[in-house]
């Protein structure tokens, strides 16, 4: 008989990138530890996405770091906007401002009480939050980190996975419970698990289609000499010849350059250059610090997120193309599922439904999710660039006309796109107990708040003791948190009493508040560790034990 060999560690995670370090941090929220693995010596040092939604800012609020996410990237008086120009000191086709950080904090303090985005979306670059969050993570005694060890192989046992890890002081193996895979498109987990993606490859366009390049610049000047007071987050040169985007990284001279008018194969970092001093209409001093090949339209998801004791999220689940900045998003929300299940399988509450639910949840969400980025893809290729749009002739203002209208329709989308940073819901999950409701519908544009279980709860700025600035999502603990919200608080006993004998945490939260009961649509409602809704009603449910054991998987 072969002995079993106990776990070393509960949670290992393998990629070191913000979903990794964000389930990582999640993870110790809930009183788990894990150790992070990652084959790189530290967090990228060169630029990736720059959007961090509504959604995955009111997660850094959770772990104590929106404000310092904040304080990142563009300084607080830099719109985080679009504009398109046919060269930097041409035409400017349209001009589309979105709020900065300093804007969005006197907006949010002065927001209504029923306002639904306490954490506005933030533009700064990855490589910037990459950095706070493992900074973070090193302070936290839960999270081992393990920079420049490259977990090499893992197989499944019956109490735990082994994992082969080389790295510094050569070959180990180590065991843990259980695995996330958040080592991107490329990585180990999936491929070892034998998953393959499913969906659409790359576009055959000429804007962000094909294979592109995307770098590092510095371009000294480019605020003085063009830009000014037209200055966006992300920054458009459109016309006949080429296309590209300088999207702002400090609101100074370091730019992030997309675009698939350079051959990505070119080893010449002159001819880069030379592309944007082309884009500008004028010479300028161009620096290249780093550069990449990449590949634009991407709609890719796992056929599966996992099994067992091994599961993916971020790019090792779905590969998106850049628009919209859903990324990097939809991975952090996909951590934000998977940690509470995770930590209910260590800490022995979970039933064996809980963790195959998270491919149920989050499936439907990514595929949805990369659908829209690659429409807005889509979108962006088949706006027209005639040949007389840089003609200061009739027929050259009116081609500006038509292309600066579809452009700012174009922009304004990728602005605009509070359904699906917010909208997720886990409509016809086992771990829902939604009693018929109907669910508001999805929209991309547009969030509607709903009470109906299945989707994130309603957020409300709070009114009473706990002073201005106290949101109702402040509140909810790291497990389960049953909302209170009748003027006579009863009926939260026997779930309490359900959820002690069952071993699953669980706070009760009593809120004297009429908008909190219209938001929420009943007197009591249970909210996930993930802030979903999983049940609601006006009195105790008749069978507790029975609601405790569905929602957690039982």
């Amino acid at each position: 008989m072969v002995p079993v060999r106990p776990p070393q560690q509960p949670v290992a995670i393998v990629g070191g990138g913000p979903v990794g370090l964000v389930l990582a941090l999640l993870l110790d929220h809930h009183g788990v530890a894990s150790t992070v693995y990652d084959a790189a010596p530290s967090v990228a040092a060169e630029p990736r996405g720059s959007t961090h939604g509504a959604r995955t800012m009111e997660h850094y609020r959770r772990l104590g770091l929106a404000t310092r996410v904040r304080e990142l990237g563009l300084p607080g008086g830099h719109s985080a906007g679009i504009t398109f120009f046919t060269r930097y000191d041409g035409h400017l086709l349209a001009h589309l401002p979105h709020p900065g950080a300093d804007e969005v904090r006197a907006a949010t303090a002065a927001a209504p009480r029923t306002h639904q985005v306490p954490e506005p979306m933030h533009r700064a670059n990855q490589m910037y939050v990459e950095r706070l969050l493992r900074e973070h993570a090193g302070t936290r005694p839960r999270i081992t980190l393990r920079y420049g060890h490259r977990v090499t192989a893992l197989a499944e046992e019956a109490e735990a996975v082994a994992l082969t890890v080389e790295g510094p002081a050569g070959r180990d193996v180590v065991r843990a419970a259980y695995v996330a895979g958040c080592d991107g498109g490329q990585g180990l987990v999936r491929r070892a698990l034998g998953i393959a993606y499913s969906g659409e490859g790359s576009l055959d366009q000429d804007v962000l289609g094909r294979r592109a390049t995307a770098a590092h610049l510095r371009v000294p000047g480019m605020y003085r000499r063009f830009l000014r007071d037209r200055a966006g987050w992300s920054n458009w040169v459109v016309n006949a010849e080429l296309a590209l985007n300088l999207i702002a990284l400090d609101g100074d001279d370091q730019f992030f350059l997309l675009t698939s008018s350079a051959d990505p194969d070119d080893p010449d970092d002159s001819r880069v250059a030379d592309l944007v001093r082309r884009a500008a209409g004028t010479d300028l001093d161009v620096e290249v610090l780093s550069r990449r090949a990449w590949t634009p339209g991407a709609a890719l998801v796992a056929e599966r997120f996992g099994s067992g004791r091994v599961w993916l999220a971020g790019d090792s689940a779905h590969l998106f193309t850049p628009n919209g900045g859903f990324g990097m998003n939809t991975g952090v929300d996909d951590a934000a599922n998977l940690a509470w299940k995770l930590a209910a399988a260590v800490q022995g509450w979970g039933g064996p439904g809980l963790l195959p639910s998270y491919e149920t949840e989050r499936r439907p969400v990514a595929l949805r999710n990369t659908t829209a980025a690659r429409e807005l893809n889509i979108g962006l290729g088949a706006i027209e660039r005639p040949a007389e749009l840089e003609a200061d002739t009739a027929g050259g203002r009116a081609a500006r006309a038509r292309t600066a209208e579809r452009l700012a329709a174009y922009g304004q989308l990728t602005l605009d796109t509070l359904g699906v940073q917010l909208g997720a819901r886990y409509d016809g999950s086992p771990l829902i107990a939604a009693a018929g409701d109907t669910p508001p519908p999805d929209a991309f544009t547009t969030y509607t708040p709903s009470g109906v279980p299945g989707g994130r709860a309603p957020h409300l700025w709070l009114d009473d003791e706990r002073g201005p600035g106290s949101s109702l999502f402040d509140l909810l603990g790291p497990g389960f948190t049953l909302l209170s919200l009748c003027p006579v608080h009863s009926g939260t006993a026997a779930v309490e009493a359900a959820a002690r004998a069952a071993g699953v945490p669980l706070s009760v939260v009593r809120v004297d508040d009429g908008a909190a009961r219209e938001l929420y649509g009943r007197d009591l409602v249970l909210v996930r560790p993930d802030q979903h809704i999983a049940w609601r009603g006006n009195r105790a449910p008749r069978d507790p034990e029975g609601l405790v054991a569905k929602v957690t998987g039982h």
